[in-house]
């Protein structure tokens, strides 16, 4: 009872206060580092300044491979007339492709369908005309002086459909490489200027992320027309863009 009652005095009180302000002076003490440097304290993380821009790196390349994409179409009264005879014009149109030099596992099949066909031109009354049945084959010439070969033996030997070319290389990772480089300078230079013009100055790289162009579309080369008039199909490669983009951002001071 007098323990309790000596601390509720102000004096006491005060007393208290005292004791407790020294204690936190011993304790602040004992976790400041050696050298008298004070107590330690946490930083608090500051968000990087830095220049975003995008370069572009663009390496001009031949083709040496192309795709072709060509097949038959047929329209028979009866489903399995349209089926035999589309069979049997495939089986032709690709030992033609075969003879000129392309491997078995270079030809794919990309299509087969059958689907009715009707007349709606009599009042608006359908009639079943017959049936369509189609077979289309992917082909990867990796001999690119062979693609006309290819088209118009396919074509002589039963092929009535040619959806699309393609030029391709086969290898383009030295061409990549070369225009990573070239869009990586290309993003330098654009911030180098942008630095320069609001006065600071680059000290690194915060982040890059990197784009590659996608590959060209195919042509389309209807087979009516690459057979109209011609002995041979021209048929021309031009070249191929291997293009890199890269968003690089770059921290400064």
């Amino acid at each position: 009872m007098s323990t309790i009652a000596s601390l509720s005095r102000p004096g006491a009180r005060l007393a208290l206060l005292g004791l407790g302000a020294v204690a936190g002076l011993v304790v602040a003490t004992a976790l400041a580092p050696a050298g008298g440097a004070g107590p330690v304290r946490a930083e608090s993380g500051t968000d990087e300044h830095t220049i975003a821009v995008t370069g572009t790196g663009t390496v001009t390349v031949k083709p040496d491979i192309a795709d072709v994409r060509l097949g038959v179409s047929v329209q028979k009264p009866t489903v399995k007339e349209a089926q035999a005879a589309a069979a049997q014009q495939m089986e032709a149109a690709v030992a033609a492709v075969r003879k000129a030099g392309v491997a078995a596992d270079d030809i794919k099949t990309t299509t087969v369908s059958l689907s009715p066909v009707y007349d709606y031109s009599q009042g608006g009354q359908q009639k079943l005309l017959g049936y369509q049945f189609m077979n289309q084959v992917a082909v990867t010439v990796r001999d690119i002086a062979k693609v006309a070969e290819v088209i118009d033996g396919a074509i002589a030997a039963g092929a009535n459909t040619v959806d699309g070319v393609s030029f391709r290389v086969n290898d383009p990772v030295a061409a990549e490489a070369k225009a990573r480089t070239a869009a990586m300078a290309d993003a330098k230079r654009r911030a180098e200027a942008l630095a320069a013009a609001a006065g600071v100055r680059i000290t690194g790289v915060a982040t890059i992320v990197e784009t590659s162009a996608p590959a060209p579309m195919p042509i389309a080369m209807p087979a009516a027309e690459i057979a109209k008039d011609s002995y041979a199909t021209p048929i021309s490669t031009g070249t191929n863009d291997v293009v890199v983009t890269v968003a690089v951002a770059y921290t400064i001071d």
